[in-house]
């Protein structure tokens, strides 16, 4: 079979694999439409999870299932199903533990394109398909069916870890598809306000369909003078880091009152140390929470994000904002994923309808 490959770092290109085996618990499938997302960029150009060799990339897609294993009991060749980013496996400590995201050590459940071939290759392969694979809802599109596996779990996780609760004021900073997914996730838990933090019009303007009531731009002061002006320096009782750098975090805990709760799912690529400022965390007594975790996967948390895209709670159409045809157009994609326009949201793949 053929893969779109990270060769090494700053390198990308097609290589030829075997099609991967199948163990009697999981399952192979083949992509009927691929995403690309930020986290690719990190890993190729920025070495984020260090040197890869002809490692095919991708971990985000929709498919149809071509062989399952003897074990498989909910899964067979023919259905269409949605795939999660993190594939973990079920049986293991950390997942006994609650934290089923870290299987086997820290963010161990991330195997595509991290510990195994990814999603970009007309065959890939997934593990524990009963835990990790979930059907397909007939009315959502493949291209659609993209966002499920990771936009919209690490959006919502997000709004999770800061514990959003009825009625709180919200603070999402960067408003890219997780972002946007994170104002989406505040707005369905009750958040009263929603700030924003992002500039790209097309992002703002989603941002406000999904739920966002005011918005602050980088190029206007720092984000917690902004901030504190809004809320009659009151700050914000939450707040969602979907964006930014290691620097970010000084500026949000400086935006939180006291017991106020960050929940971050930005992905870090580079920096060596988080600066918290300490009088602004009340000189270590503040009960300012900071939380950071990868997204839960697995069938469950599939099967419900996709119950709220299938019954119409959720639209996920307007982050798709660049579809292509063909496996000729991953490189173009993933290029495109790199260079940023500012018309771009997310772009997606597809090889079937």
């Amino acid at each position: 079979m053929k893969g779109f490959a990270m060769l090494k770092i700053g390198e990308v290109g097609w290589v030829e694999k075997d099609v991967p085996a199948c163990g009697p618990m999981d399952a192979i499938v083949k992509p009927l439409a691929v995403a690309i997302c930020t986290s690719d960029v990190h890993t190729v150009w920025e070495g984020a999870v260090g040197e890869r060799h002809n490692m095919i990339l991708g971990h985000e897609g929709c498919g149809e299932v071509v062989e399952v294993g003897s074990m498989v009991k909910d899964f067979k060749p023919g259905d269409r199903v949605l795939v999660p980013a993190i594939t973990p496996d079920w049986n293991s400590l950390e997942a006994q533990a609650g934290y089923s995201m870290h299987s086997g050590g820290m963010l161990a459940g991330w195997k595509f394109s991290n510990f195994k071939d990814g999603v970009f290759s007309e065959f890939f392969h997934v593990n524990d398909a009963d835990g990790n694979l979930a059907h397909l809802p007939s009315n959502i599109n493949v291209v659609d069916a993209c966002m499920l596996s990771d936009m919209v779990p690490t959006g919502f996780h997000g709004v999770e870890l800061a514990d959003v609760q009825f009625g709180d004021t919200v603070l999402v900073v960067g408003i890219g598809p997780v972002g946007l997914m994170s104002v989406a996730g505040a707005n369905l838990r009750g958040a009263s306000r929603i700030i924003a933090v992002g500039t790209r019009p097309n992002c703002v303007e989603a941002a406000k369909g999904y739920g966002a009531t005011d918005f602050i731009s980088y190029k206007n002061g720092t984000i917690e003078e902004q901030v504190l002006a809004l809320t009659d320096v009151k700050g914000v009782d939450k707040a969602i880091i979907a964006g930014g750098s290691v620097d970010t975090f000084s500026s949000v805990v400086k935006c939180l009152k006291p017991g106020g709760k960050i929940g971050n799912v930005n992905y870090l690529g580079s920096g060596d140390v988080i600066d918290i400022p300490r009088v602004e965390w009340g000189v270590g007594m503040g009960h300012k929470q900071i939380n950071g975790g990868l997204m839960p996967g697995g069938r469950l948390r599939m099967e419900k994000l996709g119950a709220l895209v299938a019954s119409g709670r959720l639209d996920v159409s307007p982050l798709s904002t660049h579809v292509f045809e063909g496996w000729d157009k991953l490189p173009e994609a993933l290029q495109l994923m790199k260079d940023k326009p500012a018309d771009l949201i997310k772009p997606v793949v597809k090889f079937a309808d």
